[in-house]
């Protein structure tokens, strides 16, 4: 079955440069972009929607919190009002480079603390899909398999594809663990593509205690931030294609 391969790209604001976009942009199916708030601005979004386009890569927006100096990785408390709010906000502000550049924005994937705050509060999730269908319910969300998010689209009738992270650990819930756990990242490349290769044929993945768990997906995260981005990608593209397995982007509907 084809897989969709993602990366979150576009993270560098003003001087501050982060991750290596050019380097990552072959090896992946979809970017998720940064649209201003957990990182990127005008510039940074600019360049990545023609470097996506340039490599024929699907984009995607990818609204965070309010936090460039927590990069969006620190929960802050807010309204449902002011999630739709600023979602619709930094969804449109990419949408318009998309426009701009003659591209289709195809998904939207929540970023960092967001991602999990609306995957546990259904309020919140519920107000991050009233954005989405604002600006184009076409749009695919992105989001674990199990949570408040995947609930409030499906609702919706809007499709969603269920994601996982080649290179984050599992707890034995189907969340990720917490950053600040010392295996909270799996930093083997190798080990990457053969967790992705082992989901794909089981369903299955094991979590950071040794337990199996149910896990069916879509699409696949990588983090472009983390400094081996790059080898994750190809490492990942590479043995995927070898099997035979076709990576190609999450269609809208």
């Amino acid at each position: 079955m084809p897989i969709d391969l993602n990366c979150d790209m576009g993270e560098g604001y003003g001087r501050y440069h982060v991750g290596n976009d050019e380097g990552i942009m072959p090896y992946i199916s979809s970017a998720n972009i940064a649209c201003g708030f957990h990182a990127g601005d005008p510039q940074v979004m600019r360049r990545t929607v023609q470097l996506a386009k340039l490599h024929g890569v699907a984009i995607g927006a990818h609204p965070g919190l309010p936090d460039l100096a927590g990069f969006g990785r620190r929960e802050m408390e807010l309204s449902a009002d002011q999630l739709y709010a600023d979602t619709v906000y930094q969804i449109g502000a990419l949408n318009g480079f998309c426009l701009a550049e003659n591209v289709r924005m195809s998904h939207v994937k929540p970023h960092g603390a967001l991602y999990h705050m609306v995957n546990r509060d259904r309020e919140l999730a519920c107000a991050l899909v009233e954005a989405v269908i604002a600006i184009d319910r076409e749009l695919v969300i992105y989001t674990l398999p199990q949570g408040e998010l995947v609930q409030a689209a499906q609702a919706a009738n809007l499709r969603v594809a269920r994601e996982f992270f080649a290179d984050r650990a599992y707890q034995a819930d189907g969340t990720l663990v917490a950053r600040t756990h010392p295996q909270a990242m799996i930093k083997d490349a190798a080990s990457a593509a053969a967790r992705v290769v082992n989901m794909l044929a089981g369903q299955r993945v094991v979590t950071v205690t040794g337990e199996e768990i149910d896990m069916q997906a879509e699409t696949v995260c990588i983090h472009g931030d983390e400094r081996q981005a790059v080898l994750f990608a190809r490492s990942i593209r590479t043995e995927l294609e070898r099997l035979g397995v076709v990576v190609s982007a999450c269609e809208r509907t």
